[in-house]
């Protein structure tokens, strides 16, 4: 009588969550997201071979390496959180069975550019370590959707209900020029924009009616550029330690990848286009650290928790291969091995685009809290 009773109570419950979830979807049905390492849930590490399980990356909340370059999760694994969507697989993870496929997938690849490949072949500089650019990006996304969806209506209702988010891109296209004045960094400014511009066009054509633009972030604050430039005029920073020069720089980029969206908007009055601020989202961890639970030692708080030698504790020297060391606590610090962040860091980044004031416009309202 009691495994009756208690079936019957079980076919209840799954019956009223069955009419909750009808009667109160999700806001996103899925999320395809496109970039680089800042939001790669695998790809590059699938094409890699894996790192070894003491490896100290995922160690946060995967406990072993899971093909993101953070300790933990990155922005958009608390984003899809957020919207009660699951973690959203890698393109090159996927299979044809995958039936998450149809709640997003993650297209970024650690290393992207904006640029094409060729473009730093052609121009002499530093070419970036992969050719997965912006446009591979999209053209892997053009491959996967006849598994997404079968018709033209079928797609165009899916896509309405979708997040298209992307970037962030175009800090590796910077990286690699890092060698180049401020000056002549601005220079390759309009065919990076040009580029995401294209690509978000691009997908709008393909039925995306809802998409997120990021803007860069503080570069000037990063472990990586920091130790890389290393000036040692006190001028050159600001009173956070940053350097001045370089966040002027993002500031001009992140200016004109918003004016090139406000064309946007222009010409595809239908789509809504959200750009993230992912500058000052970032930049108020830096200049208030303790009130998001880092450490306010200001010098620490400009380090990386996992690093080799040097006055930001980054060098050549990959984090977790012998000769780098990893701070006590990751939750202390905003950054994780030079050239990215600390989970604790993309928690709070994450809250800041879904929760606001970061988003403009905002995104729909979320269904959960991030924690």
């Amino acid at each position: 009588m009691k495994t009756v009773i208690l079936f019957s109570i079980t076919i209840t419950c799954v019956c009223f969550r069955s009419f909750v979830s009808n009667a109160n979807p999700l806001p996103y049905e899925a999320i395809f997201n496109f970039g680089d390492s800042t939001s790669d849930t695998g790809n590059s590490a699938f094409d890699h071979p894996p790192m070894d399980k003491s490896s100290p990356y995922g160690s946060t909340y995967f406990h072993h390496p899971a093909g993101r370059l953070s300790n933990g999760r990155l922005i958009i694994d608390f984003i899809a959180e957020a919207y009660g969507l699951p973690f959203l697989p890698a393109y090159k993870k996927i299979t044809q069975s995958q039936e998450d496929i149809k709640k997003g997938v993650n297209f970024a690849y650690a290393g992207a550019t904006a640029l094409e490949f060729k473009y730093f072949v052609r121009s002499g500089v530093r070419p970036p370590s992969t050719e997965n650019s912006l446009n591979v990006q999209f053209d892997w996304f053009k491959k996967l959707k006849p598994s997404l969806c079968n018709s033209k209506e079928e797609c165009e209702t899916f896509f309405k209900q979708s997040l298209f988010i992307v970037g962030e891109i175009g800090g590796n296209d910077v990286f690699s020029h890092i060698s180049k004045t401020v000056t002549e960094l601005r220079e390759v400014v309009p065919l990076i924009v040009e580029s995401i511009t294209n690509t978000t066009s691009l997908l709008i054509g393909e039925g995306a009616v809802e998409l997120v633009v990021p803007g860069n972030f503080p570069i000037g604050c990063s472990a990586a550029v920091l130790a890389t430039v290393n000036t040692k005029k006190k001028e050159d920073y600001d009173e956070f330690g940053c350097l001045i020069s370089y966040n002027t720089f993002t500031e001009y980029f992140n200016e004109q990848l918003k004016h090139s969206i406000e064309t946007l908007k222009q010409k595809h009055p239908q789509a809504k286009i959200v750009y993230f601020d992912y500058y000052n989202d970032a930049k108020r961890l830096y200049q208030a650290p303790e009130r998001y639970g880092f450490t306010s030692d200001k010098i620490e708080i400009l380090k990386a928790c996992c690093g080799g030698d040097g006055p930001y504790h980054v060098n050549e020297k990959f984090c977790g291969t012998p000769g780098t060391t990893l701070c006590s606590d990751p939750s202390k610090l905003i950054n994780w091995d030079g050239a990215h962040f600390t989970e604790a860091a993309y928690r709070q980044i994450a809250k800041g685009l879904v929760e606001g004031p970061f988003a403009n416009p905002s995104l729909k309202s979320a269904p959960f809290k991030i924690t």
